[in-house]
This record gives structure tokens, C-alpha cells and sequence, in this order.
């Protein structure tokens, strides 16, 4: 019986160094969970149980358990380095054969697909529609879309203007006074603000400001130095629209005043309208369309947050929702596993995200190799969900989690696994001993 209990202990001993082992010889492996064997007692048994003096039957491995503790997370400047603080695993597609993993360690394959290292799995992830809004509850394969973004015209455009209280008064029913675009005593003020067509190509809309009384501006449009009301085939016949201003005793914008370019009552709000601008060009008093269009409901330019107040006529930086077309320039992942690509026209736009799996017993999951797990009944169905949603945890992009080894652990560990390996060695020798000692009395 003896020889069985020592062997047992030099198996089980044995087990304990290739665990051990095992862990220091992933110690830098990206993702790496380290193994604790976990050993149970023998003891032989009858139908109504063992008796109070029996002597157990030795030792033996009753789970090598995985230890899903969090590993330190360092930065490695690639993008697609993906660290998971927190719980949860990246989900991989392998021609529809799913694993699971904790390394991020990424790459783009030929066709754009964002794969492991060994490009054999894709990432799995949630797309996006052809406005850029995440497709949430779907798994498809993460591609980086690398193609032009579309240009867009402007719709609307946005700024804070304060005009100054003391400014003169400038009498524009005189013919010295009337509004002329190249002649400075004629406006208080001018601003100039960057628009798009329907094919990216930048224009000017100018405003120019005009004190007409103590609480009256009049304000003039013009985009690419014409009328944008002006759509025959020679602008100049049309003269610039004003827009009339009205402020109260307190400097606060109360209403803006523009003739109706259909007629009848003029049109009483806080926005500029432009409806009848058609992109072109005038070359030496002839208008030529450039083939583009504007957008179809008009231009709002917003002037709520106009006022009158004794400093400097000046305003803050605009801004306006069209751009021109853009390339991709880079690529960028936020906590919740977004990819965004960044477009050389100062756009971004959501090009995907990554989805997390999680289970309800991550002890039960199989380890495949790659640094990678399988489903299995005793781990549970997988649930998904995006990135520091729940439980889940949050992605750190150019990172990757590290293993969870403890190293100094893990050599105090083949210390002791050593120490076992050779006391069991002992008992079997101690055991041989006796035997002679038997054999040489008979």
C-alpha cells in the first residue's frame, strides 16, 4: 500500500511542477492566466462508509483551475493593442468556430478585417449604419473602413456676436451711406465664415453688420461676394438683402427681420435663411453654376446669441456643419471599444465596436491554446455587450494586459513542489527498506 501512497504523492508532486512550470514559462505571455493544481485525498470506501481508523490511499489532482485575476496593463503605442481593464473577453470568429481570449494583440489582414496575430480570427464586434450609429445586439466581423468620407454641405451655421452699443450710426438712405462691400465706411463690420456644396467645394459667406439706429442693425449676406438670392444668370442685377436686427434697452437680441424673397410679410425670427444660393462663380459680371448644389432646405445661420453691449463688435469662433471630402488618417478606440476613424477634413465618424463576452463561470471555460477558451456547459452561454457596460470592463487602446503570473510566487511554488517531489521519493524508498529487511529474515 505504501508504494501506491508514494507514488501517488511523486504524480501529484510531479503535476505540481508542470503547473508551476507552466506559469514561468508564460510569465510574458499578453493575456496569459496563470493554473493552480488543486489536489484531493483517497480514501477507500464501503457501501455504508469508511471506518474511523482507515488510512487513506494518497493524493491525487483534482483541478488544474485557471485564475482569472486581473494582469497589469502597459502601453504599447499600437492602436489596435487592445488591454480589457476589468472583466470580460475579446469574442474571435474562426470561419464561425468562436473562442474567447484575454490578448489583444491585433492586426489588420489583407481585406481590412481586424484579426489575432496569427490572422486566422477575426474580432467579433457590432457594425454601424451609413449615418455612423452602432448596430448594438449583432456580431459581425470588425473591419476598418478605409474609404473617403462624402462631403456635406452646410446646414447650419452657428456663433456668439456682440455689437458694440457706441458704435456710429450709419445713414444708409444717403447715397454716401448706401451698402457697397468695397467700401469700409459703408458697415460697421464684417465677418467671413467657410461653407461647402454638395461636393466639398469650400466657399465664403460673408456678413456684413451695418448700426442703423440705437438699437437696430441691418445685416447683409453674401456668399462668394454675391447675393445668395441671386440665381440668374447675372447676379448683379440683384442687389443685396438686408436683414433687420432689433435689440431692447437691456442690449438682448429681440427679433431678425428678412424681406420675404416670395413676397408678402417679412419672415420675423432669430435665423438667417439662405434658400436661393446656387454654388457658381461670376467672372466679369457672369454667373456660371460649378455643377454642385446646396443644401436643399437652405442655410440657417443662427443669431440668437447676438447682443448689444457696450465693448468691442466681435465674435467667437463659428461653427458650421458642412466639410469637404476627407481621408482617413488614423484610427482611434475609446473606452467603451468604439473605433472611430479620423478623416484629414477634421471629421470623424464610428466605424465599428468591439463587443465583450462574459460568463457566469469563467472557471468552466476550456483552454484551447493561443491564449484562448472554448464555451463549455459547465462555463455557461456566452453574454455580450459593449465595453463598461454592466460588469463588463473598459478597453485601453494602445495597450495590452500582461500576464497575471506572479513570478516570485511561482519559484517559492518549484521550491515546494521540489520538497514534495522528494519526500515522496522517500516514503517509496523507506518503503523499499522495509521490504529487504522482510525478505532478508525469511
Amino acid at each position: 500500500m505504501s508504494f501506491n501512497i508514494g507514488l501517488s504523492g511523486l504524480y501529484a508532486a510531479n503535476k505540481q511542477l508542470d503547473v508551476t512550470g507552466n506559469n514561468i514559462a508564460n510569465v510574458a505571455t499578453a493575456g496569459f492566466k496563470s493554473s493552480r493544481a488543486e489536489f484531493e485525498d483517497v480514501y477507500s470506501a464501503t457501501r455504508l462508509g469508511s471506518g474511523s481508523k482507515v488510512i487513506g490511499n494518497g493524493v491525487r489532482l483534482a483541478n488544474v483551475s485557471q485564475q482569472f485575476t486581473q494582469g497589469d496593463i502597459n502601453n504599447t503605442g499600437n492602436v489596435l493593442d487592445m488591454g480589457i481593464n476589468g472583466s470580460g473577453f475579446f469574442t474571435l470568429s474562426n470561419n464561425g468556430s468562436i473562442s474567447y481570449t484575454r490578448a489583444g494583440t491585433f492586426k489588420v489582414d489583407k481585406d481590412g478585417y481586424i484579426t489575432n496575430t496569427d490572422y486566422t480570427s477575426r474580432l467579433q464586434g457590432y457594425g454601424v449604419d451609413s449615418n455612423g450609429k452602432i448596430i448594438n445586439g449583432v456580431l459581425t466581423d470588425l473591419k476598418i473602413d478605409t474609404s473617403n468620407l462624402a462631403p456635406k454641405s452646410t446646414s447650419l451655421v452657428t456663433s456668439t456676436i456682440n455689437l458694440n452699443s457706441t458704435a456710429p450710426v450709419i445713414d444708409d438712405t444717403a447715397a454716401a451711406g448706401k451698402f457697397d462691400p468695397s467700401n469700409t465706411a459703408t458697415y460697421t463690420k464684417s465677418f467671413s465664415t467657410p461653407i461647402y456644396d454638395s461636393q466639398g467645394n469650400q466657399h465664403t459667406m460673408d456678413q456684413y453688420m451695418v448700426k442703423t439706429g440705437s438699437n437696430t442693425w441691418k445685416v447683409y449676406t453674401l456668399v462668394d461676394g454675391r447675393n445668395p438670392d441671386a440665381t440668374g444668370s447675372d447676379p448683379k442685377v440683384t442687389a443685396p438683402v438686408a436683414s433687420t436686427m432689433s435689440f431692447d434697452a437691456t442690449g438682448k437680441l429681440t427679433q431678425v427681420s428678412t424681406p420675404n424673397p416670395a413676397g408678402g410679410a417679412p419672415i420675423i425670427s432669430s435665423d438667417l435663411i439662405l434658400k436661393g444660393w446656387v454654388p457658381g462663380t461670376v467672372t466679369n459680371g457672369t454667373w456660371t453654376a460649378n455643377g454642385a448644389a446646396a443644401n436643399p432646405a437652405g442655410i440657417t445661420i443662427s443669431m440668437a446669441k447676438t447682443t448689444q453691449f457696450n465693448a468691442d463688435t466681435a465674435r467667437s469662433i463659428p461653427t458650421q456643419d458642412g466639410y469637404a471630402t476627407g481621408q482617413i488618417t488614423n484610427l482611434t478606440i475609446d473606452g467603451t471599444g468604439t473605433l472611430f476613424a479620423n478623416f484629414s477634413n477634421n471629421q470623424n465618424k464610428a466605424i465599428g465596436q468591439v463587443a465583450l463576452a462574459s460568463f457566469t463561470n469563467e472557471q468552466g471555460l476550456q483552454a484551447v491554446g493561443g491564449t484562448s477558451w472554448k464555451e463549455t456547459f459547465a462555463s455557461g452561454i456566452p453574454g455580450y455587450d459593449a465595453p463598461e457596460t454592466g460588469t463588463l470592463g473598459s478597453i485601453q487602446s494602445n495597450s495590452l494586459e500582461e500576464s497575471n503570473v506572479n513570478l516570485t510566487n511561482e519559484l517559492v511554488d518549484l521550491i515546494k513542489g521540489q520538497s514534495n517531489y522528494q519526500a515522496n521519493a522517500k516514503t517509496i524508498s523507506t518503503q523499499s527498506t522495509i521490504m529487504q529487511t522482510i525478505i532478508q529474515m525469511t
